[in-house]
Order: structure tokens, then sequence, then C-alpha cells
């Protein structure tokens, strides 16, 4: 760097040196004088060198701080004389960087409402890099999947789309089947990017929960055929007894009476039936979205209980309740008490007449449950018992161990199936043991709330 400014120096001063020697060999001038004319040159050149050095210097400062986008630093940098070429350069580049900064704080700006407006998406949206990875997932991805969002994108439907995407170019879609935590079904849509993302990232993958619309249509079909099947002989009962009272019966006053008796109980019965298809649609549909509510299960148990006095008494059988207070649980308040309901009727009609009728909630974490905190409710009575043949089928809708046993005491075969699925929305689980003489006894074992940082 020395010798470069030597030489710019040397020549700058070279002709006004010349013009020196050559006056003073000319003799206009004499030897002193020339001798000042070419010390006059070089101090000059010199100078001019050290000036322009000093404001390339500052220009290549000035331009690594534009570069940085630090605003501040420039303006120290700009402080100071400069020549006049120079002045209008630090002018030029401070109005340069001040536009680049406000530029960037507008790109920053922009990118960071577009991460916000992504981050609120109601359906889950995951970024894919050019290895098929996940660079990043939105809040509904993170809450929908979790630590599950790479065995998700290995499903083979989910796979095919992807790489089809990526091939074409162009979007793809795929309707997927997803088995846990519960069965879901999703609609997802690949949407590649070419370019790619600020973030490298290459596609869009957009996975919409269809499991409502699914659930409800399957819920319709359902209906449609359970329904007419069970509902075909009270519907046949109640037309032969309208057929028999506008006939027969037409002046039998007794007969009347007794007709008009069974047919107010098979019309409640298709009332229930129809309640209970109704609310096993309701579950259903809501199954996918799992309760966030901290619901005190021992009070809940112990307001049930006292319900269903009146029954029985009416069988002479006695309730243990055994509900320490108070134990949390997530849950939905109108569910849970559905499922103690529906566990208790059962125990009180199958139960043996004078017997006992045992309920217990207690917390419980490890085998047979889940490791996580969580609480365990059993409903247990002291009837016949079932065979161990049925127990796997229990659950299923209509299914019953004793069709005329069960209609006669009023079921319609779907309590347990609504106990099922009303666990199976609140992330528990369902334990059936009975033996044959000896009773039953129906498990639910239900989360805890998680305890919250101070």
């Amino acid at each position: 760097m020395m010798a470069q400014r030597l030489l710019l120096a040397l020549a700058l001063a070279t002709p006004p040196a010349l013009c020196g020697l050559v006056l003073a060999a000319g003799g206009w001038i004499g030897a002193w004088p020339a001798a000042v004319v070419v010390a006059a040159g070089l101090a000059g050149g010199g100078a001019a060198v050290m000036l322009w050095s000093r404001d390339l210097l500052w220009i290549e400062n000035a331009l690594r701080h534009a570069a940085a986008g630090d605003t501040a630093g420039l303006a120290r940098a700009a402080a100071g004389p400069r020549l006049t070429g120079a002045g209008h350069i630090a002018a030029g580049i401070e109005r340069l960087a001040r536009s680049l900064a406000a530029r960037g704080a507008e790109v920053t700006a922009l990118s960071r409402a577009s991460e916000a407006i992504v981050e609120r998406l109601p359906d889950p949206l995951i970024v894919l890099g050019a290895q098929r990875e996940v660079l990043r997932a939105n809040a509904a991805a993170r809450a929908a999947f979790g630590s599950e969002m790479a065995a998700v994108l290995r499903h083979p439907l989910l796979r095919e789309a992807i790489e089809r995407a990526w091939h074409d170019g162009a979007s793809a879609s795929a309707e997927i089947h997803l088995p846990v935590p519960t069965p879901r079904e999703v609609a997802a849509t690949v949407l590649p990017f070419d370019p790619p993302l600020a973030d490298g990232g290459r596609a869009i993958l957009v996975l919409s929960d269809r499991s409502r619309e699914r659930a409800l249509e399957r819920t319709r079909a359902d209906f449609v055929a359970n329904a007419s099947h069970e509902l075909r002989t009270p519907l046949a009962s109640l037309m032969g007894f309208v057929e028999t009272l506008r006939g027969p019966a037409a002046d039998d006053r007794p007969a009347q009476q007794r007709f008009l008796g069974i047919m107010a109980e098979q019309a409640q019965r298709m009332a229930n039936l129809i309640d209970d298809l109704l609310s096993l649609s309701r579950i259903e549909m809501n199954e996918h979205q799992a309760p966030s509510e901290a619901i005190d299960l021992a009070a809940l148990a112990g307001r049930v209980a006292a319900g269903f006095e009146p029954r029985l008494a009416a069988r002479a059988m006695r309730l243990e309740l055994a509900v320490p207070a108070p134990t949390m649980v997530l849950g939905d308040a109108d569910q849970l008490a559905q499922v103690l309901q529906n566990l208790v009727d059962n125990a009180v009609k199958y139960g043996r007449e004078g017997g006992t009728v045992r309920i217990a909630v207690e917390p419980a974490a490890g085998p047979p449950w889940p490791a996580r905190p969580g609480a365990a409710l059993s409903v247990a009575d002291d009837g016949q018992g079932i065979a161990r043949v049925h127990l796997a089928r229990l659950t299923e809708r209509f299914y019953r161990v004793d069709k005329g046993r069960s209609r006669a005491a009023g079921g319609t075969g779907l309590g347990l199936a609504i106990v099922k699925h009303i666990v199976n929305r609140h992330r528990g689980q369902l334990l059936i043991e009975s033996e044959e003489g000896r009773g039953s006894t129906f498990r639910v074992w239900l989360p805890a709330p998680e305890a919250k940082a101070p």
C-alpha cells in the first residue's frame, strides 16, 4: 500500500518538477526557484495522495457499514472534512444506506406478519425442505401431530403425493387415514415452490382434518341401518296393537288399558333408542377433539350416584361409594356424567337383586394404566357376570349378551358404545373385567391435568 502511494505521489509531482527543470535549463528562472517548484510539486502530490487515500479508506468503511445496515456507524464515519467529490459520494452512500435500512425493516415486518398469519391458520401447515424434511410447522400442526409429525410424513399415500408434486411442479393431494392417537381422516395438499422460499422451503404441506365430516357421513349411514333394524320390532308391535284396538278390542276396556300400557312401553323404548343414537352421533363428531377442562371426578361421581337412590331402593340394592375428594381429571363434565350414568345404570339393571353396587375413584398411574398421572373410575356389581367370549364385543353398537333380558330391562344396546367413544375422546382407557357368577367391573382411566409451572 505504501509503495503504491509513493508511486502515485511521484506521478502527480513529475509534471510540475519537469516544468521547473525545463524553465531552469532555458534560463527563464534561476536554480533556487526551480528547486522550489520541484519541492512544491512533490509536496502537493504527496498531500493529494494522502487526502485521496483517506477518502478512499472512508468510502470503504462507509460501504462496509452500509452493507451491515449500521446507520449509526455510517453517521459517525461521515463526520469530518472530505474532498468535494468524496463529499458527494458520502452523501450518496448515506442515502443508499438509509433506503436499504428502510426496505430491510419493511421486509422484516412483512416476513413477521406472514409468519404470524401462518402460525394462526386453523389447519396444520408444514414447510418442507429440499430433502422433504420438516423446516417448520405452525401451531395447529404441532398441536395435532406433535412428535408424530415425522411418522405422518412417512404415510405411503402422503409420500406419494409429495413425490408427485416434486416431479410435476404442480400441487398434489391425497386422502389419508391416521390411526393414532385417535382415528382421523385427513385431506393432504402439497404446494411446491420454484424458486424456493427465503428459508429454503421447497413445498408447503396443508393437512385438513376431515374426521368430523367423515364421521357425520358414517353416522348418517349407520343411523339409517341401525335405526331401521332396531325400530322394526316396536313399530310392528305398535301397528299390531293399533289394529287390534280399532278392531276386536274396540269395545273391550280392560284390553284397551293393557294394550295402551304395552304401546307406551314400546314408544318409550323407541324414544330411548333415538336419544342414544343422537347422543352417540354427537360424541363421534367431536371424538378427535380432546377436552381441556379440569373436572373433579370424585364430586361428579357423588352427584350421579345420588340420582340412583330410588332405583337402588326399588331393587333392595346397596351402594358403596369410595371417592376421595378432590380427584381432578381432564374432561367434559356432561359426557363424564353420561359415562357414570350408563355404567351405574347397567350395574343396577344386571346386578343381583338385593346385591351391592360399588363406585370408586382413585389416582392411578402405571400398569395396567399409562405412566402419566391420571385417575381410575370403577363401577362393579355382583350380578351374573359375563362370559369371557363376549367381553371383546361389549362396546359394539347394539351388541347384547342376552338380547331378551336386555330388551326387557329397557336397554338399547348403545350404552357401552357411548362409554367407549367418550373415553376415546378423553384420551382415556376402558377395561372390562367379568367372571360368570361373580359379577362385572368396568374401569375407566382418565388423564389428570398437567401441572403448570409457577
